[in-house]
């Protein structure tokens, strides 16, 4: 098959502050699947932004087979078939339309010009017949809002190859999968490229998978190309992080030690109203980082928003260093001195559109408050004082956080929550496409919070991670805890039978 490229020519994008891409000379061609590596910042997104026609104010070339083409709107980029899924699923879905509504969006704007009326049957099987390609088994009348992040990631991929498509950039496509969809995933990148020629461009951190599926890489740092290599049986993960990080850096996260102390955090047979976690008995001690494991759907982020007050109990109790406490939303928990880091940091974890200072005071803004007047100058000297601790990449603590980085917003929502001053801190998938470089920094932060006698909840879909920096951990499978583990006693191939049912209700 005849091989198309696409690719920029010293492009430069430069934003308030910030020089995001310097003079970046890039290339790939169709029948590939190519891998864009980078630390947080590096430029990667802003670079497919590029591409996809959705950072209009780039300077240089972008070439499209080594003819000069302007991608100034999105709608120039998907009429060369480039198409783009974005890692934050909810910011690109229409939530209260249908799974068909969503995957044939893009037809369904530019084919409705002077029609009266839509053709739902037609829509429907189109839709149907996509999903079909992916192997995905979703009811295409069922509203999107109320898909699991997992479905929702589908139905992104599913409307972009719905489309003529020449180059499909993937944002962490894997991030919110089980093993098992990223399996499925994989099989549909390989069969596209195999079918049709497609390019697949992966802008990932999982490293392990990059060496997997991928022909080639690109690393990027500081908005600049440091390196373009053919992935061969000699390529290793810590060749790529060095490349990276532009150091020597070590893969594990050793644990640090931390003195534990009593009990001070326990749950006894908690159940959500509407079923989606069941009679859960758990605890946790001053100073312990406690672990919740498995994969994807089995409850983990539904207990976290549970204990929290996001999601209602129906039965069970919670106690705080002896004392009940009752939670029927975030707000109770947050005044009984317990924070979230959610999943989601861009939809729940921050507010994009303010600053880092103002971010910085959200959870204890009564510490900053004068009758109705918030002091300017303590929420600052707050502001910089995080910063600095967790070195966070911003221009100023004026920025608003929706122009940082994953990983810095990441930062940010850790930030608020030390600012805050609680006594419980439960962590939801914190390390989700952030590079190894800001983990490391996220983990040494969750270790200091232990060692100063706090509560920890670690709930992550990466059992490497688990077994590097918690005490202990309980497993999750179908809204239930089947096995509570000692981490030093434990390993991949333990947490993963029980993460999948294959040893039933182990633990009561």
């Amino acid at each position: 098959m005849e091989k198309i490229t696409l690719g920029t020519r010293n492009v430069s994008i430069e934003f308030p502050g910030v020089k995001a891409l310097t003079d970046v000379n890039f290339e790939v061609s169709t029948g590939v699947i190519h891998a864009l590596m980078g630390a947080n910042g590096a430029g990667k997104s802003t670079l497919m932004k590029v591409l996809a026609g959705s950072n209009p104010g780039y300077t240089g070339e972008v070439l499209y087979n080594g003819q000069k083409v302007e991608l100034r709107h999105p709608m120039d980029a998907k009429k060369l078939g480039i198409q783009i899924v974005y890692q934050e699923v909810d910011m690109a879905l229409v939530p209260n339309l249908t799974v068909a509504e969503n995957v044939m969006f893009n037809d369904t704007v530019m084919n409705m010009k002077g029609k009266l009326f839509m053709n739902y049957a037609k829509l429907r099987k189109s839709a149907r017949e996509v999903l079909k390609q992916l192997n995905v088994n979703i009811d295409v009348r069922q509203i999107c809002g109320k898909l699991s992040l997992a479905q929702k990631q589908m139905v992104l991929i599913a409307r972009a190859i719905q489309n003529e498509c020449n180059f499909l950039i993937l944002d962490e496509p894997t991030a919110p999968l089980s093993d098992t969809e990223t399996e499925e995933l994989f099989r549909v990148v390989n069969h596209l490229r195999e079918t049709k020629n497609m390019a697949i461009i992966f802008i990932t951190h999982r490293i392990h998978e990059v060496i997997r599926i991928c022909d080639s890489y690109t690393v990027m740092r500081n908005g600049m190309i440091v390196d373009t290599t053919p992935i061969t049986a000699s390529t290793t993960s810590k060749e790529i992080v060095d490349k990276m990080l532009g150091r020597s850096i070590e893969e594990n996260f050793p644990k640090e030690i931390c003195e534990i102390g009593e009990k001070a955090f326990e749950v006894i047979d908690l159940t959500e109203k509407e079923g989606k976690v069941k009679n859960i008995n758990m605890h946790v001690r001053k100073g312990e980082i406690v672990g919740l494991a498995g994969l994807v759907g089995g409850g983990k982020t539904e207990l976290c928003k549970t204990l929290f007050g996001a999601f209602r109990k129906s039965s069970g109790r919670i106690i705080m260093n002896g004392k009940e406490l009752k939670i029927k939303n975030p707000s109770d928990a947050v005044k009984n001195r317990m924070a979230l880091v959610p999943e989601e940091r861009r939809k729940e974890g921050v507010l994009v559109a303010e600053t880092v200072t103002f971010n910085m005071a959200a959870a204890s803004l009564d510490k900053y408050c004068h009758l109705t007047f918030v002091n300017g100058v303590l929420t600052a000297k707050n502001a910089k004082k995080y910063v600095d601790e967790l070195q966070i990449k911003t221009p100023s603590i004026r920025q608003k956080v929706a122009f940082l980085s994953g990983g810095n917003q990441q930062k940010v929502a850790v930030g608020k929550w030390l600012a805050a001053d609680s006594d419980i801190y439960i962590f939801d998938e914190p390390t989700k496409g952030v590079d190894v470089g800001a983990k490391q920094e996220i983990f040494r932060l969750i270790n200091q919070i232990a060692k100063e006698g706090n509560c920890v909840i670690y709930a992550t879909c990466e059992n490497s991670e688990l077994l590097s920096i918690t005490d202990r951990m309980y497993v999750m499978f179908d809204g239930r805890i089947t096995a509570e583990l000692v981490t030093k006693d434990t390993n991949e191939t333990e947490i993963m039978r029980y993460s999948t049912g294959e040893v039933q209700a182990a633990f009561q």
